[in-house]
């Protein structure tokens, strides 16, 4: 099941980014902000199995002149729930709320060794813009960048 996260939720959103080494890692405050809304129009969904939170997901939204461009900023799924459609259904559900709130196309990157997040972004219909050398730390790595029109 795929929901808008609550306040509850943020605990275990924390430990399930702090376990995969492969999440962006931010701060509390980041997630917060993402759930009160403020500047910055965020996302922040949670997929749950038999109410136990596998992942989250969070997207942003923002206005570039006349156009508005859709963000996938983050997607983790809990080692143990992959490979069972959370991550897809996570994705998904951003995409829809990106689209809901105006964008006509949605960019994220992604760690060049991943794989698996590759494969899924391209099934949804990512393509491949650019790549970032060194972007991401711990450790040090490549990120693709990828991007979804939705217009159409």
């Amino acid at each position: 099941m795929i929901r808008a996260a609550g306040v509850g939720d943020l605990a275990g959103v924390l430990a399930l980014e702090r376990s995969a080494a492969e999440a962006p890692h931010w701060a509390e405050g980041e997630y917060r902000a993402a759930l009160e809304g403020g500047g910055v129009r965020r996302c922040l969904l949670v997929a749950e199995i038999d109410k136990r939170l596998v992942g989250f997901a969070v997207g942003k939204v923002v206005s570039l002149g006349d156009e508005v461009v859709g963000e996938l900023e983050s997607v983790a799924v809990a080692r143990e729930a992959r490979r069972q459609g959370a991550g897809r259904a996570l994705c998904e559900a951003v995409l829809e709320w990106c689209r809901g709130m105006g964008a006509g196309e949605v960019e994220l990157e992604v760690r060049v060794g991943s794989a698996g997040a590759v494969r899924l972004y391209e099934g949804l219909g990512f393509v491949a813009t650019g790549r970032r050398r060194g972007y991401y730390r711990e450790p040090v790595e490549d990120a693709l960048l990828m991007r979804l029109e939705l217009r159409g």
